[in-house]
This record gives C-alpha cells, sequence and structure tokens, in this order.
C-alpha cells in the first residue's frame, strides 16, 4: 500500500489491484510538522504576494510566490514581474520572458493578512497582450463605456469530480444518480454533494475581497454555483477568476477536482454555463425596458459572432450544451423572452413589470471567459 501526505490534511491511501489503482480517501489528524512550520511568525516586512494569470489553455490559472518588503496600499506599488512562458504555453522556449502586469489585488485567504493575492495581466516581451490576454481589450472598451456606468453580474457554474473522474456524490464503476436532476437544484441532504467545499469557497472568497453574492447547489448533482457582483465595470470579471483560483486551491485540500466544461456528463445530463447580466445606467432607469429591448435584439443579431465567443475552443463544445434542453436554447438560433430559461437572453419579470432593469444573457460556457464577454457586451455601445 502506498502512503501520500496530502500537506497533513488528508492521508491518500492507494491500493493497487491489478493494472487498476483503488484511491481510498479517510481523515488524519494534522500533520505536526506542517502546523509548526505554517505557524511560524514571520517579520512584519515580509509580506507573501501570490502572482495568479490565466495560462495559454485560456482556462487553467498559474500562479507563483513572491516576497514584498511592505504591504502593498495601491496596485502601483505591486511590481511587475515574469515568468517562464514556454512553460505554459504562451511563449516559445527562445523567446520564454513573458511579463506580469498587475491588475489587482485581492487579500490572502489561505495564508491569511497581511498576505496578498495579485491578480495579473500577461504580456509578451514586445509589451503586447498574451493571446489569452482578453482583460486588455475588456478594460480598453470598458473604459470608453464609463460614463454609462455598465455593471455586471455573473453567474459561475462548476462540477466536482473525484480523483477518478467521476462526480462526487455519484455511484461508483460510473453509476449515475437514480434521481438524476429532479432534486438537486438549489437541494439539500442526499440530492447534493460538495456543499463542504461551496462553504469554504464563500468565505474564502468574502475573505479576499470578492463581490461574492451567493451560491447554490446546481441541477446536476456534484454541481454548484457561485454568483459575483452586481459590480460597476471590470471587477466582476477580476473578482470571477480570482473565484475560480481560490476554488480550485481548496478542492486541493479535498482531494476534488474542479471542471468549468460546459457538457461533463453527455447529451442526457445537465451542463454548465456563466450566465452574464448586463446593464447600464440607462436600463435601469424610468423607462428603461425599452433600451433592454433594443439591447436583446441586438445581442441576437450578432449571435453567430458571440456564439464563438462565448466559449473555448470557439464555442464548439459550448454546443454540446446548448440543445433546446436543460434550460437552455439551441445554438443555432437567438431569442430572448421574459421569464424563460429556456431563451437566450432572459429578461426577469419584475424587469418587465417595473419597465426598467437589466438582462441576463444565458448562452456563455462554463469555460467562458467572462472578460470577453464583458468586451462583447461593452461593444454595443463602442459601436
Amino acid at each position: 500500500m502506498l502512503k501520500l501526505y496530502s500537506a497533513g490534511i488528508k492521508i491518500l491511501n492507494f491500493q493497487k489491484k491489478g493494472d487498476i489503482i483503488f484511491r481510498q480517501r479517510t481523515t488524519a489528524p494534522l500533520d505536526a510538522y506542517f502546523n509548526h512550520y505554517i505557524s511560524l511568525p514571520l517579520p512584519k516586512d515580509k509580506i507573501l504576494a501570490t502572482y495568479v494569470w490565466i495560462d495559454g489553455s485560456g482556462i487553467t490559472m498559474r500562479s507563483k510566490d513572491r516576497v514584498l518588503e511592505k504591504l502593498p496600499c495601491e496596485l502601483s506599488s505591486v511590481p511587475k514581474w515574469s515568468f517562464d512562458g514556454s512553460s505554459t504555453g504562451q511563449a516559445k522556449t527562445k523567446d520564454s520572458d513573458t511579463v506580469l502586469i498587475p491588475s489587482a489585488v485581492y487579500r490572502d485567504p489561505f495564508r491569511m493578512d497581511p498576505h496578498v493575492i495579485v491578480l495579473c495581466e500577461t504580456y509578451y516581451g514586445d509589451g503586447t497582450p498574451t493571446a489569452t490576454n482578453h482583460r486588455a481589450n475588456c478594460a480598453k472598451i470598458l473604459s470608453k463605456i464609463s460614463n454609462l456606468e455598465p455593471w455586471f453580474g455573473i453567474e459561475q457554474e462548476y462540477t466536482m469530480f473525484d480523483f477518478d473522474m467521476w462526480p462526487i456524490g455519484w455511484p461508483k464503476c460510473r453509476g449515475y444518480p437514480t434521481t438524476k436532476s429532479l432534486f438537486s437544484y438549489c437541494g439539500v441532504g442526499e440530492h447534493v454533494a460538495g456543499r463542504e467545499i461551496a462553504e469554504c469557497h464563500a468565505r474564502a472568497c468574502i475573505y479576499a475581497g470578492l463581490d461574492y453574492a451567493g451560491s447554490n447547489a446546481e441541477v446536476m448533482k456534484g454541481s454548484w454555483e457561485y454568483q459575483v457582483g452586481t459590480t460597476l465595470g471590470i471587477k466582476a470579471a477580476d473578482d470571477l477568476w480570482l473565484g475560480r483560483y481560490i476554488l480550485n486551491r481548496i478542492a486541493e485540500h479535498f482531494g476534488v477536482i474542479i471542471s468549468y466544461h460546459p457538457k461533463p456528463m453527455g447529451k442526457d445530463q445537465p451542463g454548465i454555463g456563466c450566465h452574464h447580466n448586463f446593464s447600464v445606467k440607462t436600463m435601469r432607469s424610468d423607462g428603461g425596458l425599452t433600451e433592454i429591448e433594443k439591447v436583446c435584439n441586438i445581442l441576437c443579431e450578432r449571435h453567430t459572432k458571440l456564439i464563438k465567443n462565448y466559449g473555448l475552443m470557439d464555442g464548439e463544445e459550448n454546443k454540446k450544451r446548448l440543445t433546446g434542453k436543460f434550460e437552455t436554447a439551441a445554438y443555432d438560433s437567438c431569442r430572448w423572452a421574459v421569464a424563460d430559461r429556456g431563451a437566450s437572453v432572459r429578461l426577469q419579470r419584475n424587469v418587465a413589470a417595473n419597465k426598467k432593469g437589466f438582462l441576463e444573457d444565458r448562452r456563455p460556457a462554463g469555460d467562458c471567459d467572462p472578460y470577453r464577454i464583458c468586451a462583447l457586451l461593452g461593444e454595443i455601445y463602442v459601436e
């Protein structure tokens, strides 16, 4: 039997039978040596800063640590840094130095105060954004419409997998939940799995300084959703990405893998989306429904372009989710409606009743880049 000690938090037992390794999870006391070192007091002039960025895949995040001499009180006081882009799918070996430009600073929920997490943009050595740095364009677009006060609220769905690559809470030996998705949405008890992770994530996000709005169990057992916003400008997209990083870090402690794939368990199971709620001040003002309806029509007119940007791989994987089933619209058409979760773009009933508010674009996939979505929504007012 092999025993792997994971940061002193869990003991993972692997029993080998033939060519198959069966993983058994057991609890264990916190490792005394790990606790000793992690509790060592640090000098006041030593601040640990974790630099976080999006790698060349467009969905996976990377991080590395740096020691600062003082707590950064503003973004400009955080130094730029660099990394080996050839090891993250972002540069060639002969020209691998890739630049990290700090974009936002958060409190570190893992090391706690005074340590910080620094969300970064990535740039090539010549000063141009890397291929997966969509934040640069998003910031440019939103700055052009700042007078319109664009607000965003984003809903991130995700699935938790065990190390056997099967959703947590599902029967082993590749079994499916007996109740399918009937009771899992906002469910309790045997109908949900992973609540302890969602609870840890909520507190960590709020501690870090995200505009964290809430969470709920989702339609497919083992899947959940968290929301950020409603927030002015680019912060909702920043918060969503940092929320993804925090979620994956927490998952490490529980021996769980987080997936944002839009259709992880096939055509007969619900998909994973990332709905974007959007408004400008004219929409939120009296009579704003007229403006909302105008924007809904524009979003449908641009459907073909948008759908290619609403998920990884030009949106091809998202097409597996957008089938017209499980509260989705078909990927090859677009319509908007009031209170209809089968529409591409939905207006809440109270928006129609109050004749003002916001719209919800339900097409983006769970693995979308929120910077791309927010930029595309903002572009409506730039052209």
